[in-house]
């Protein structure tokens, strides 16, 4: 730290007690009174430097014991008056980075102008001020700290403004071009752009090169009013955004103890994490302290991580913090509502009621905040997703993720028996219809709902598995629909047709790909049957494969007509009130199937087909044999 030596006559000053006394050899002519200190001096040093002081011993009566005044508002207090006292005197002291702000304001307090002596304490006060401190980005951080314990005097003499300018200048430049001493954490001492000290030394050592975020420890040693104020002023002065949020976050893990609670250890491993000093705020002042955050942060989306977003709010609702702080929150939260996990989405419920365990509104409130920006930004839409996209493999769009992640949730909030019905079902159908390529996520979700809540009615749980599209599972989660006991009957016999309609198409391109081989197969055997017996062997042996899925499917198709067909039979004899004939045609009216109700008949008539040319087919393969073995006798 930079200083500035004062005066050349040796230190007559001694304490005793509550009282200094100047040694001279002279008898003291009059006390000086600065709180509980008392100062034996003389007169004649004081009032040659100091207007203020020349004033009060002249209108200070005569005492049994002396001249006695009083400086009971000095800035700095009985510590910088024993400075100023020692400059008076001509004694050696030492203006440095930490008490030049007190003598500065305590010099213009006094009047310790140069009418009352060149080079008084005014003049080099601010000559040390401006070619020394200001110009060195440790020193202006010292000078700066200093100013809170006289911030009135400070703000008047603009020294404050002057420091933070000179911080928020500092922090815009790359300090790799200077020799500023930067702090450094659990290693040597260091001068970014130069080299490594010891003892003031350079050693020749080239230290690594410092990063934007050189100066984030820094600064968080300022009081909440200087650092919001330096903040302040960096973004005019070109200052990034993405630097300053970091900042912000920064400062805010050092003094909310919440924040570091659920930080992972990879996260703690590639940061420079804050060290906690002394004994944390108040509630009241951390309260303060991360509405400040709020109100600090740009309203940008991607300039700081999803994890610490979900950490402030979820320490605003245990502070309590104003509503506006919350809303803010949500709305940073949900303008990257894709970049979350399902941990940060599973915040608990803070509330006094303890309706939920888990804050459910929260979540609904975040995820209308990513619908309306999404389609202001003009997100996915079902124009803009063909049907191959919606069966195929979903599709890594922002959209399609969020929809992802509330499925997860949902899965996860599902469980707990006071969550109402109603909540669920608007937390599940925010999620438009196009955002989900598979509804497999929906169904598990609802299906661990249906476990959970065994007393819902039957037509709740209708209205609640109105919410999947059965068209649109998965044959894995049709196969498990089609024997999950929990889902109504209506909804079973939809994904029992569906799965029939998925195994048909499956099994029309299997035979698609069947003739394409087979005519390869012919193309193969006329043009290349003596050059490449090695690739004729490997389609032969690909078709086989296929045949065999294909009679795998072929059986499957068969079990499940049997199923409908005796689904059929049992709702027939549910409905005998109404005519025979008409009871199947009029149960798929009102299930809603898209297809012909005569698809299950016809379904039976192609099997019934296949199975008639197969016999024939043996029958004939049988008269061939017998024929053959007539010629043989």
């Amino acid at each position: 730290m930079a200083c500035m030596k004062l005066g050349s006559k040796v230190d007559a000053f001694q304490r005793h007690g509550q009282a200094w006394f100047c040694t001279t050899g002279l008898p003291s002519d009059i006390v000086v009174e600065v709180g509980e200190m008392s100062f034996h001096l003389h007169k004649f040093p004081l009032l040659s430097r100091s207007g203020v002081l020349e004033r009060l011993i002249a209108n200070a009566s005569e005492g049994e014991e002396g001249c006695s005044i009083s400086l009971p508002d000095i800035p700095g207090g009985a510590k910088t008056f024993e400075l100023v006292a020692k400059f008076c005197y001509g004694v050696k002291l030492e203006l440095t980075a930490s008490n030049v702000v007190y003598l500065r304001c305590a010099a213009e307090h006094l009047e310790m102008t140069e009418e009352y002596g060149e080079g008084n304490l005014i003049m080099q006060t601010e000559v040390f001020l401006n070619q020394v401190v200001l110009k060195n980005w440790k020193d202006s951080l010292k000078a700066l700290q200093s100013c809170d314990d006289v911030l009135r005097h400070a703000e008047e003499l603009h020294i404050t403004k002057r420091c933070i300018e000179s911080l928020a200048v500092k922090a815009c430049t790359d300090p790799n071009l200077f020799g500023w001493p930067v702090m450094e954490h659990g290693g040597p001492m260091q001068s970014p752009g130069g080299s490594v000290l010891w003892n003031g030394i350079s050693t020749g050592a080239i230290p690594k090169n410092s990063s934007s975020d050189w100066w984030y420890e820094d600064v968080s040693t300022l009081s909440l009013p200087l650092y919001k104020r330096l903040v302040s002023v960096m973004e005019p002065r070109g200052v990034k955004q993405e630097i300053i949020a970091g900042s912000l976050t920064f400062y805010a893990k050092k003094y909310l103890p919440g924040l570091n609670r659920r930080q992972a250890a990879s996260e703690s491993s590639t940061r420079l994490e804050p060290v906690a000093m002394g004994a944390p705020p108040s509630e009241e002042d951390q309260k303060l302290l991360l509405e400040e955050i709020d109100r600090l942060l740009p309203m940008h989306k991607g300039i700081i991580s999803t994890k610490v977003l979900f950490g402030l709010l979820r320490t605003a609702m245990i502070l309590r913090a104003s509503p506006s702080t919350i809303s803010n929150l949500e709305r940073r939260i949900g303008m990257q509502l894709d970049q979350a996990t399902l941990e940060d989405l599973l915040m608990p419920n803070f509330s006094y009621s303890m309706e939920t365990l888990y804050n459910v509104d929260c979540v609904q409130r975040i995820l209308e905040h990513f619908l309306a920006m999404d389609q202001a930004t003009g997100g996915a839409s079902p124009c803009s997703i063909d049907d191959g996209q919606l069966m195929g493999s979903p599709s890594l769009t922002p959209i399609t993720m969020v929809a992802k992640l509330i499925d997860g949730y949902l899965a996860e909030v599902a469980p707990d028996v006071n969550l109402k019905l109603p909540k669920f079902q608007s937390l599940a159908a925010s999620i438009p219809d196009y955002a989900r390529p598979l509804d497999d996520g929906l169904y598990r979700s609802i299906d661990i709902y249906l476990k959970s809540h065994p007393w819902l009615s039957e037509s709740d749980r209708e209205q609640l598995c109105r919410l999947m599209d059965c068209q649109k599972l998965s044959l894995e989660a049709c196969t498990h629909a089609a024997q999950n006991e929990r889902l109504p009957l209506r909804i079973i016999v939809q994904v029992l047709f569906f799965e029939q309609l998925q195994l048909r198409t499956s099994i029309a391109g299997c035979f698609l790909v069947s003739d394409n081989l087979e005519g390869g197969s012919r193309q193969l055997r006329s043009g290349l049957a003596g050059s490449n017996e090695g690739g004729w062997t490997t389609a032969v042996r690909e078709n086989q494969v296929l045949k065999v899925g294909m009679d795998s499917m072929r059986l499957r198709v068969s079990e499940l007509e049997k199923e409908c067909s005796n689904m059929k039979q049992e709702i027939e004899k549910l409905g005998r009130v109404k005519a025979g004939s008409s009871t199947w045609g009029n149960v798929s009216k009102k299930f809603g199937f898209k297809l012909k109700s005569q698809m299950c008949s016809a379904q039976e008539g192609s099997i019934s087909q296949q199975n008639n040319g197969s016999e024939k087919l043996e029958k004939a393969k049988g008269g061939k044999h017998m024929k053959k073995a007539s010629k043989e006798e």
